[in-house]
């Protein structure tokens, strides 16, 4: 027998759960042996670094730039990334591998590159002032070492405030000897938040009353659903740079932590949990098995964290009409609505009883109920754990896409 279907099996009983799990795990027909390499980690709405070889090297070129960036349909922000965007590409190789990073800064200031967590020589370690001088306007600088650790980590500027404006990104290490046991899904999601005011593009870095919290660059509800197979194991990779720690929570699900910034935990210390706090400059890997069908909401469970554009404001938030009846299609606003203590706060803030299906729809969000996108906002997005057949429709119109 399939060592993965015994497993399945004996976890999840022989009753009629398990006759489907069974048939979707053998519909993929795809044992611990079979899969040639290491998995590629899925960044949602971020694309990989690509890379050439020189002599044995791998060469990729990191541009520090200005970038404009839709983290919701009809909300642009002026940010500084890397190749584009903010957070910049995903970096993925392999433990062992010589890597070169040709580095060109198009800011209006110098920067820098840190590598988060990587154990390289003090000359690479990217700390202007310290290690290297800080690379100028229009200059460039090359990093070289080799990858001897695997795990999560990252990269990011290690100038005042830049990493505040979108300066970061993953740098995933793929182990020599694979993990046990294997995943069938790797996810990758980045953690930010911005303060941005409603009649301003551009983050205030200054400001820690953060109205702008993401997954990947995008709030909820354009960040896009991690998309599973009824039986798969799943390993998500959190990352978080900002200002704020992050009780990051699955519903549905208990999950195992396994992997902390940069290295896989020893399974004795596994912890279970529904919920994760990834701290400031930390890391988090979970896992589980998706067992059971569902749109499983997965976010920060901080409540303000669970908005778009929540922020104080002068004088009084409620409108009994103009602006918030137009923004609240259908409901009813009280006559006395000024007066009675926190009624408008959800209405005032751009995400609650808002649905937006149509300006979100892709290839991920197929099936979902009409009006889903309404309750989703900031920091959060879905783990969609699908049966064989609807996860085969997905995946035809994202390769039509």
């Amino acid at each position: 027998m399939n060592p993965r279907r015994s497993f399945l099996t004996s976890l999840f009983g022989l009753g009629a759960g398990a006759a489907v799990l069974t048939r979707a795990a053998k519909a993929k027909q795809v044992s611990d042996t079979e899969t040639p390499g290491p998995l590629p980690v899925v960044t949602p709405d971020v694309a990989d670094l690509p890379f050439t070889v020189d002599n044995g090297v791998k060469v990729l070129h990191l541009v520090a730039e200005p970038v404009k960036q839709t983290v919701i349909p009809g909300r642009t922000f002026d940010l500084w990334g890397f190749n584009g965007s903010a957070p910049g590409p995903t970096i993925q190789a392999n433990e062992g591998d010589r890597v070169r990073f040709i580095f060109e800064n198009h800011l209006p200031e110098p920067t820098a590159i840190h590598w988060h967590g990587l154990e390289l020589p003090i000359e690479m370690d990217g700390v202007p002032g310290i290690g290297q001088k800080p690379v100028a306007p229009g200059g460039r600088f090359v990093y070289e070492f080799t990858l001897h650790q695997n795990g999560t980590f990252f990269y990011h500027s290690h100038m005042a405030m830049q990493e505040m404006v979108g300066m970061l990104g993953g740098f995933i290490i793929h182990p020599k000897i694979p993990y046990s046991p294997r995943v069938d899904k790797d996810y990758l999601i980045l953690l930010q938040e911005y303060a941005v005011l409603p009649n301003s593009t551009m983050p205030n870095s200054m400001n820690m009353e953060f109205n702008w919290l993401t997954f990947n660059g995008k709030s909820g509800p354009a960040a896009t659903p991690l998309i599973i197979r009824l039986g798969d194991r799943v390993r998500i990779r959190l990352i978080n740079l900002g200002m704020d720690h992050h009780p990051i929570h699955l519903h549905g699900y208990t999950f195992q932590v396994t992997g902390h910034e940069g290295a896989r935990q020893p399974e004795a210390i596994w912890a279970r949990g529904d919920t994760v706090l990834v701290g400031v400059a930390q890391a988090r890997d979970i896992e589980f098995v998706a067992d059971r069908v569902g749109d499983w909401m997965f976010h920060c469970h901080l409540p303000h964290h669970m908005m778009n554009h929540m922020s104080s404001n002068v004088g009084s938030m409620a409108m009994t009409n103009g602006p918030l009846s137009m923004k609240m299609p259908g409901m009813a606003m009280p006559a006395n609505a000024e007066q009675i203590p926190l009624f408008p706060q959800d209405a005032y803030m751009e995400g609650p009883m808002m649905a937006m299906d149509k300006e979100v729809e892709k290839p991920e969000t197929y099936g979902l109920p009409a009006g889903w996108s309404g309750f989703i906002g900031g920091m959060m997005t879905l783990a969609r754990v699908l049966p064989p057949d609807q996860y085969e429709k997905i995946m035809e119109l994202k390769a039509a896409r």
